[in-house]
């Protein structure tokens, strides 16, 4: 039997369904099928025929498809599936909360439609500024009296923190000049839960015992207040409160979540994690919370210069960009003590305009495409005090 009929004939005979490549935890599905027992050594054979063969999207499904078949195939296929900092590739939905790959930048974009105030993030199909894309994550804006909320999810029809799709948030001030954003559930193990009124409405009845909703702040950024009225791009400061700084030296290591919660929120400690290597958060003592948060990684925007003849303000996208924008940004870590070497000069994330409503969004390792994104929606939000 070739590999093609044997996708098509797993995928007739499971009761899964599949939509856009995303997939959710379910029971044993086929127990009575003929492929509950097949030989684990060529049952593993197969799926790694399957994932080396299917390396893009739509052909990705099949290896999704899989996973879906029962535990046992489920099982297999999520040990021989690489995540995307080693495959460069994004495959399950936990993978947009994983770090990205560490030599190349991964191509992403975003669309904007103002009239809903949404925003959808997709991965990038082919070499073309905007194509069809792989959906990844869609946004919506939400006006409070004090501050602006973006809610992020993992559906484009339920963007609700009351749901089983809410990923995470960014929360800005009331000048849209400081930003948090807040992991959904802890990004690494010991992660502090802020106590805000959303956080204590999880307990309440309203709210489905299911919907892993938290507020665990993982980063913050800032953009400098202009307050000289002077012309220029904008200067923005990230600092990544869940990535140490070092990350992004060789061999340098950042936290992995394995798997989405679908439980209370009082069980979200219970998640897995894993590092490449040791994890240095959990073997900092208790009253070392000062030296900790000096070894966060820190982001600052790549300063761009004046262009003569154009009479502007450049960047160098390498043709990722095509329209003059001032929310066009790229980001390079912060040097701990200005002493600056090749890892300080790797672009980790780059925004910028290709279209009326249409934007580019390229990351790699320490960020995550959820991350990214949150980063980049801060760059939306209308800042009149820094312009």
């Amino acid at each position: 039997m070739s590999l093609r009929s044997i996708i098509q004939e797993m995928r007739s005979r499971s009761r899964r369904v599949v939509q856009d490549g995303s997939t959710a935890e379910v029971g044993d599905g086929l127990a009575q099928s003929c492929w509950t027992y097949m030989p684990q050594e060529l049952l593993r054979e197969v799926l790694v025929r399957i994932e080396s063969s299917e390396n893009v999207w739509p052909l990705r499904k099949s290896v999704v498809a899989c996973a879906g078949v029962c535990r046992s195939w489920r099982r297999i296929t999520k040990e021989i599936v690489k995540t995307p900092e080693v495959s460069g590739r994004l495959t399950f939905p936990i993978s947009v909360k994983q770090p990205g790959p560490r030599d190349l930048l991964l191509h992403c974009f975003i669309k904007r439609n103002r009239s809903a105030q949404t925003y959808f993030l997709y991965l990038s199909l082919t070499s073309a500024l905007a194509d069809d894309g792989k959906f990844l994550l869609a946004a919506r804006k939400c006006r409070r009296a004090t501050c602006t909320d973006y809610i992020i999810s993992l559906h484009v029809d339920d963007m609700s923190k009351a749901s089983g799709t809410f990923v995470g948030k960014l929360r800005s001030n009331f000048l849209g000049t400081k930003f948090t954003i807040f992991d959904g559930q802890p990004p690494h193990a010991g992660a502090k839960l802020s106590k805000s009124r959303s956080s204590r409405l999880v307990g309440l009845k309203q709210v489905s015992p299911r919907v892993p909703a938290g507020n665990y702040p993982v980063a913050h950024i800032s953009y400098e207040l202009n307050v000289l009225g002077s012309r220029g791009p904008r200067r923005m400061h990230c600092v990544m409160d869940a990535i140490p700084a070092s990350a992004i030296e060789p061999g340098g290591v950042a936290p992995i979540q394995t798997e989405f919660s679908l439980s209370r929120i009082d069980f979200l400690p219970s998640l897995r994690f894993s590092w490449s290597k040791s994890n240095h958060m959990d073997d900092q003592p208790s009253g070392s919370s000062t030296d900790q948060e000096d070894r966060v990684l820190v982001l600052r925007n790549k300063a761009a210069r004046w262009h003569e003849q154009l009479q502007c303000w450049c960047l160098n996208f390498h043709g990722r960009v095509t329209i003059a924008s001032v929310k066009n940004f790229q980001l390079v870590a912060s040097p701990e003590n200005g002493l600056a070497g090749p890892e300080h000069e790797k672009i980790i994330l780059q925004f910028g305009k290709v279209g009326k409503d249409i934007f580019t969004m390229d990351y790699r390792y320490p960020i995550s495409a959820f991350q990214a994104f949150a980063i980049c929606l801060s760059s939306f939000d209308t800042k009149i005090a820094c312009e």
